[in-house]
């Protein structure tokens, strides 16, 4: 004890420097729920689906973890500058009397809004579903391509 105080050395638990953030963020995301209606009665996957969103000159793609599930089963729809992707992920029941030893499968309702960095063309998206993973191409705004500049002189 002595020792480490002398010295500045950390107590025995690791030191997380954003621990409070993590806790902070928790808290807030249970305000809001309980501001909403949704308390902790709501049927919940969590974050599902994870989605990454990436952009070449001429679209946006996002692609979602969607393990398990149809494409009946889904709804997307967007506007000028925002993706909504919303759907019921069902996860079989193992019957009745069945003791779970770990349970991190989720089933459910979810639902994401993924505001895009740019306006698009509602006319000119496509969505994919192949082996879990869908796949979204947004073609941009004629006024959010790049446009090139030629320089005279």
């Amino acid at each position: 004890m002595i020792y480490r105080s002398m010295y500045g050395l950390p107590a025995w638990s690791v030191y997380r420097p954003y621990r409070d953030l993590d806790r902070m963020r928790r808290e807030m995301d249970r305000l809001f729920d309980a501001f909403s209606g949704q308390g902790e009665g709501r049927v919940s996957a969590g974050v599902y689906p994870l989605v990454n969103l990436t952009e070449d000159q001429e679209n946006f793609y996002l692609r979602a973890e969607l393990p398990g599930m149809k494409a009946e089963d889904l709804d997307i729809q967007v506007t000028a500058n925002s993706l909504s992707l919303s759907g019921e992920r069902k996860i079989a029941q193992e019957g009745n009397g069945v003791k779970y030893h770990r349970r991190e499968r989720e089933g459910g309702r979810f639902s994401r809004v993924v505001t895009l960095p740019g306006d698009i063309n509602a006319e000119k998206v496509d969505a994919d579903l192949v082996n879990g993973v869908l796949t979204v191409k947004i073609a941009k705004a004629e006024a959010a391509k790049p446009k090139q500049i030629t320089v005279r002189h």
